[in-house]
């Protein structure tokens, strides 16, 4: 197998192939690609093949529900028969050495994905999240004070969309806040579509080893974080508990900041809706609902396969294909929301799909809620003049990452 047909393989089953333009933003920042946008006008699932590759996509609401709740449907792409038929054995032992898997239980189904999410449930809970609700609270503040002490203009990015949920998510964990840039830099390329699978298996090495180290540590000398209580009250063995800390670090930092970047570039550019929410902090909640529905940030979909035979929206679904849930069609279908490409930061909360549906729905959804909460309405607060440093059309999007946003935001006041 040449290095080319090694890369393709693995991207290939890494992330399923779909047509640039069903995937790229080629006009509003904030809005599905127009040939997505086209396709979901002519149904609610498709067969699309692009490259040799076939797939089943779902653009509609409640077919998306059905795919994700169906228990015949996988989420586990290692053993799947896409896997055996799209890489070798050898670099399918190369890709996934039993090591490197354990604890990564979002690629799982039941019952080992039920064993982990029962330990991690309790640590994500509604009320804990409002208890840290002062401490983030004071994260987002100070992150504030020193931009405002700096002066304009700023990088909100680099200097309160990234830092706030970095730092919070280092404190929940335990791990040293002074490590943030190795753990964002590896990170970065583990979410970039431009990374080798070579440079994927080198990073993944290394943030394990760098977790590993943290694992290590809390074992000598616990703390009461939420890392140092899985040590202690759980029998999850090292290699398990590097991966949990791995999955949580990644899905803690990268999905919150990007959601606070791109959605305050998005209420910029709808200043109706900046001045409605500025004046009617009220409406935070309805307004960080409405923009992780608009945004919908994880723009390449979420995959699955079937195990059996199953009939979703009319569509029979064979054993072993592919399913990929289009999260910003779904969470703009016009049967579930009126004007769905409209963004209404009152706009009654409906059931979006951007933090998922079923068995794997995001463990850390009231975390990153408070988060947004907190920072969207004392941003709008204390800045109530914000306004782009730069044209709209000069703001670098990440068109290159598997999670959607902007590299950076300059703003002024």
């Amino acid at each position: 197998m040449t290095t080319a047909e090694r890369q393709r393989s693995a991207q290939q089953l890494i992330r399923p192939q779909l047509p640039a333009e069903l995937t790229q933003r080629d006009g509003c920042p904030f809005d599905p690609s127009k040939g997505l946008t086209e396709l979901s006008e002519q149904g609610r699932i498709h067969k699309v093949e692009h490259n040799g590759d076939t797939v089943w996509l779902v653009t509609g609401h409640d077919e998306a529900r059905a795919v994700l709740a169906a228990p015949q449907m996988s989420s586990d792409r290692i053993n799947s028969p896409r896997a055996r038929a799209l890489i070798s054995p050898e670099l399918h032992a190369e890709l996934f050495p039993p090591e490197r898997q354990a604890g990564s239980f979002i690629f799982m189904d039941a019952p080992e994905h039920t064993r982990f999410r029962r330990l991690l449930t309790g640590q994500f809970t509604v009320r804990r999240m409002r208890d840290l609700t002062p401490r983030i609270h004071e994260i987002v503040t100070d992150r504030l004070d020193a931009m405002i002490e700096k002066g304009p203009p700023a990088d909100l990015v680099h200097d309160f969309a990234l830092p706030v949920p970095s730092l919070v998510i280092c404190e929940l964990l335990g791990v040293d806040y002074g490590d943030r840039d190795e753990f964002q830099r590896r990170t970065a390329k583990l979410l970039s579509l431009n990374t080798t699978i070579d440079e994927q298996i080198k990073n993944t090495v290394e943030l394990r080893k760098f977790m590993r180290g943290l694992v290590d540590a809390k074992r000598l000398s616990p703390g009461d974080d939420l890392l140092s209580g899985l040590v202690k009250d759980t029998d999850l063995s090292d290699d398990e508990l590097t991966g949990i800390a791995n999955l949580l670090l990644i899905a803690g930092h990268e999905t919150t900041a990007n959601m606070l970047a791109l959605g305050t570039f998005a209420l910029l550019e709808h200043p109706d809706q900046f001045a409605k929410l500025r004046d009617n902090p009220e409406l935070t909640e309805n307004a960080v609902e409405e923009l992780l529905r608009y945004l919908s940030i994880i723009s390449m979909g979420v995959s699955r396969h079937a195990k059996e035979d199953v009939v979703i929206g009319g569509a029979t679904i064979r054993a072993g294909e592919t399913v990929v849930v289009s999260v910003p069609a779904v969470n703009r279908d016009d049967s579930q929301y009126d004007d769905p490409h409209a963004l209404l930061v009152d706009r009654p909360r409906g059931h979006h799909v951007a933090f998922g549906h079923g068995i794997h729905q995001c463990l850390g959804q009231q975390l990153a809620r408070v988060e947004m909460m907190v920072g969207f309405t004392e941003l709008l607060k204390r800045f109530p003049t914000l306004k782009l440093a730069v044209p709209a059309d000069e703001v670098p999007l990440r068109t290159d990452m598997s999670i959607y946003g902007v590299h950076s935001l300059p703003v002024t006041w």
